[in-house]
């Protein structure tokens, strides 16, 4: 199998690395703070605000690696194909069509390819769908982390294997998007300790230790997802990846053969070098 994937330059990792440790920090706020029930608690969005920022600067520097138009039309080709997917299948029951190929696109084209696709995908679809919201910006970040999960897969595993390399990564993908969803808007759905907020037994307390709010937010993931919406999409994804996807990788490789912009070195002639030509 030729390897097609796009080449990440160490700044460009970097920047990927700098986004998802701040993306992640912004996830898991709630499990950091200790607070008293009467401060008030507001989420870290300022990182929201930068992931424009971010893959804009990733574009910028896959293209010095080899990336031309032709990528970047692949690149909204695909988006458009995600948010068409994501509005025929709107989730319900979990079954959901928008990540089996931002699975097999990040595996072909690499993580950098696929971390700016989960985000320029999910936008576009909740353009579509009129998804626009606060839950938006997690949604690109997780979907991002999909994509580019997809690109750190194992290279060297092929054919049937890789099949069923992805199509586990895409059940595991499915249970850690809708957990970090979760997480998201946890603190939110259910209130946070302020006064006046009427408090349940799997809210979020900011005064709570780390460990008492971990079996909380477990509680309230496994009811309210991991059962229902988050298996449905994990069998989906692994159901269309088996069916669907050596035909998809196959038509994906032979678009990148195409895009990817590769270099050739030529040896020189030793006797036009002698002759002066």
């Amino acid at each position: 199998m030729t390897d097609h994937a796009l080449p990440v330059s160490r700044r460009a990792a970097l920047i990927l690395a700098v986004a998802s440790l701040g993306g992640l920090m912004m996830l898991v706020w709630p499990l950091l703070l200790r607070v008293q029930p009467t401060d008030r608690v507001d989420p870290p969005f300022l990182f929201l605000a930068l992931l424009p920022v971010v893959i804009a600067v990733v574009l910028a520097e896959l293209s010095e690696g080899g990336v031309d138009t032709r990528v970047l039309a692949v690149l909204g080709v695909l988006s458009a194909i995600i948010a068409i997917l994501r509005g025929l299948s709107p989730g319900l029951g979990g079954v959901e069509l928008t990540f089996f190929l931002l699975v097999l696109a990040g595996r072909v084209f690499g993580p950098g390819f696929g971390f700016v696709l989960g985000v320029t995908s999910l936008f576009a679809s909740a353009l579509m769908t009129a998804g626009v919201g606060p839950w938006l910006p997690f949604q690109m970040l997780v979907s991002a982390w999909v994509g580019m999960g997809a690109g750190l897969l194992p290279r060297r595993v092929t054919g049937r294997w890789e099949i069923a390399m992805l199509a586990a990564y895409g059940v595991v993908a499915a249970y850690l998007y809708g957990l970090l969803m979760n997480l998201s808007g946890w603190p939110f759905l259910l209130g946070i300790v302020i006064p006046g907020h009427e408090q349940t037994a799997l809210s979020f307390d900011p005064a709570a230790p780390l460990w008492e709010n971990l079996q909380r937010f477990g509680a309230y993931t496994l009811i309210t997802s991991t059962g229902s919406f988050d298996t449905g999409r994990a069998i989906t994804n692994a159901i269309a990846i088996v069916v669907v996807g050596p035909a998809v990788l196959t038509t994906l490789r032979r678009a990148a053969r195409r895009a990817t912009v590769v270099g050739t070195a030529h040896r020189p002639d030793p006797s036009a070098a002698a002759s002066g030509g």
